[in-house]
């Protein structure tokens, strides 16, 4: 009898304990989307999703290793019953202004060897699945996480695009690692990282039908930022914690280490169609409300910005004065102001130039450096953010003059105390009214719907690196049309956008069509153009008036068409209008038949495309045909249409 008992036993835990009125199979509010659980023979925890009857991602390793306890060997103890959640959230620097979401959660209680357990929470909405792993009793001692077992293993015909993750302190002034490489696209997966550190967040996927996206989402300062390990043998994709030097000071820890209650960040599996990832906000969507009660001061907007083009030297009194007169005329609402105004402008005369801007009705940014002695950057002003007691001064300070926002550079990588130093900065701002922008920085982790005045990151590639080598400028257009199928996806991306001009020394391989459909395609709470006076001045009239009126903020964002690294179309409304935006990054020219019957336009649109050469504009009315419209774009070109 206790041999049958025992027999009933096993097979009640095979099956998820389904026999006890548990769940075994975890299913998204429409049933698309499946979880399912298994132990395999080394008694690791595995777990598969599913979209439809197609397996998307293998069995894949859950767990983690703790200093005291060891849960890389686990077994289902418990599955509670399904809880429905739902919520509406703001977020003025995101994709879209107002959310909304729901999705089936479960926590799955589970247990080591030894009898210690740990809940995996599940959060699975239709276009995706998260999980994190929860640890909510209270401790005296500090526990470290030394490793996580998470992977993720994709069939062996799939294909990714991944973006390489520096080795610490391995580029320019030490100031790796800052997200900042070329993609790498359209390889099996399996394929190893070209160095050690590994594969950055977020990486994108092509398995069978569906597309896949991974990034993570709700990093706290109690655990550290992770990425992909180098090495993905048969195409299982493992959690890797940051390298030694990734840390605010040389000592800290650069694994989590803290008492509990600890909660990992969520690891976020997007899952659908090309246009369930772009339009995806699951980033935002697990991650922890406003911490803001007042965020009346955040105001998206676009800035003019003399770095980009006209470096150091630009930056002085006079030629940022007339970058405020450019920016007025413009309509847009600030002005970046770049390295070292403190020496070149100092605090006196950037009073007077806050005040005229004033008068323009344009707000100032100023330009800092994050950073300690954990690179060898020389750029200030520098290490006045640092402590918080010199922060806070210095936020007051700068509040008081009227400056609007801060754009803070060279961070020291994803260990926890960077974590931290990023929360504190973000707080710290948030009390004197003050917008941030993260540059040389990790990527987007759902923080701005966290702390809503956190507009923007860099985490990219972005135009600057154009105009250092010739290499990156022939790489650009398949960079771009890459980056918003990627890193745009998980949050605000200042690529800095938009070049009509030319760029000293360096051929531009992209098209003006190409140039202003970025307007679109690109999203960012604060939306630096890098187009200079000057040269803005000579365009078409049709030109500026329509970069005078791009939208600050966005209602609603559809993949029209594309593929990653190839080409991309995309429309965003704001109000009544929808701008819809193509680019080609392909050497021929591509004919298109796009199908915006789903957006309810009404009217004919106004389109913006490549002239005669890659140098000039064409403008003209179109019409769509019962939803349908045919467009060319040129090679390495683009366009944009306003209904």
């Amino acid at each position: 009898m206790k041999k049958v008992i025992g027999l009933f036993t096993f097979l009640c835990v095979m099956l998820l304990f389904s026999c006890s009125g548990t769940q075994s199979n975890m299913t998204s509010p429409d049933g698309k989307i499946s979880v399912e659980l298994q132990t395999d023979s080394l008694q690791v925890l595995r777990y598969i999703v599913k979209k439809g009857a197609e397996v998307v991602l293998e069995p894949s390793a859950l767990g983690l290793v703790m200093s005291d306890a060891d849960y890389s060997k686990l077994e289902v103890a418990k599955i509670s019953g399904k809880r429905e959640v739902n919520g509406t959230y703001t977020t003025p620097a995101e994709k879209k202004l107002n959310n909304s979401f729901k999705a089936n959660e479960w926590d799955v209680t589970v247990r080591n060897p030894e009898g210690k357990q740990m809940l995996i929470t599940f959060h699975i909405s239709d276009n995706g699945v998260a999980f994190r792993y929860v640890f909510d009793e209270t401790s005296e001692n500090e526990k470290t996480i030394e490793k996580e077992i998470t992977s993720f293993k994709f069939p062996s015909a799939a294909k990714a695009w991944l973006h390489p993750h520096d080795d610490v302190k391995n580029c320019w002034a030490q100031t790796c690692p800052s997200y900042e490489d070329n993609y790498i696209t359209d390889v099996p997966v399996g394929t190893q990282a070209p160095k050690l550190a590994g594969w950055s967040f977020p990486a994108l996927y092509k398995s069978g039908e569906s597309w896949v996206l991974l990034t993570e989402a709700g990093l706290e300062p109690t655990y550290c930022g992770t990425r992909l390990a180098q090495d993905s043998p048969d195409g299982e994709y493992f959690i890797e914690f940051p390298q030694k030097g990734e840390t605010v000071k040389p000592t800290d820890p650069i694994t989590p280490v803290s008492k509990l209650p600890l909660r990992s960040p969520w690891r976020v599996i997007m899952v659908g169609k090309l246009s369930d990832i772009v339009e995806n906000t699951m980033v935002t969507d697990v991650s922890e409300p406003s911490r803001i009660e007042n965020i009346d001061f955040v105001k998206p907007g676009r800035a003019a910005w003399s770095w980009g083009i006209e470096k150091d030297n630009s930056v002085n009194y006079d030629r940022q004065k007339q970058y405020i007169d450019y920016a007025s005329s413009m309509t847009w609402e600030y002005v970046l102001v770049d390295v070292e105004w403190d020496k070149r402008i100092g605090y006196d005369r950037m009073q007077e130039l806050i005040d005229y801007a004033k008068s323009k009705n344009v707000g100032l940014i100023l330009w800092y450096n994050s950073s300690g002695d954990w690179n060898e950057t020389h750029y200030t002003p520098k290490s006045a953010l640092l402590e918080k007691d010199a922060r806070r001064a210095e936020f007051e300070r700068v509040s008081k003059m009227g400056v609007k926002g801060l754009k803070v550079d060279f961070w020291p990588g994803d260990g926890p105390s960077a974590i931290q130093y990023y929360y504190d900065m973000m707080q710290d701002a948030a009390d004197y009214k003050l917008m941030l922008n993260f540059h040389g920085t990790t990527v987007p982790r759902g923080w701005s719907r966290t702390f809503p005045n956190l507009m923007t990151l860099e985490s990219i590639k972005g135009f600057e690196f154009i105009t250092f080598t010739q290499e990156t400028a022939d790489l650009a257009p398949q960079h771009c049309a890459t980056a918003v199928f990627a890193r745009n996806v998980v949050g605000p991306m200042d690529f800095t956008p938009v070049c009509f001009g030319e760029i000293p020394g360096i051929e531009r391989r992209t098209s003006n069509g190409f140039e202003i459909a970025l307007t679109v395609l690109f999203q960012s709470g604060l939306q630096h153009y890098v187009e200079i006076p000057e040269s803005m001045a000579k365009q078409p009239d049709y030109v500026q008036e329509y970069m005078k009126h791009v939208p600050r903020v966005w209602d609603d964002l559809k993949l029209i068409d594309g593929f990653p690294a190839k080409y991309a179309v995309f429309a965003r409304k704001s109000g009544d209008k929808w701008y819809v935006a193509g680019i080609n990054a392909e050497t021929t020219v591509k004919s298109l038949d796009l199908d915006l019957s789903s957006l309810g336009i009404r009217g004919d649109g106004s389109m913006i495309t490549d002239g005669d050469t890659n140098r000039t504009f064409s403008q003209k009315t179109v019409t769509l045909d019962n939803g349908k419209l045919r467009v060319e774009m040129q090679p390495n070109g683009g366009f944009v249409i306003v209904f």
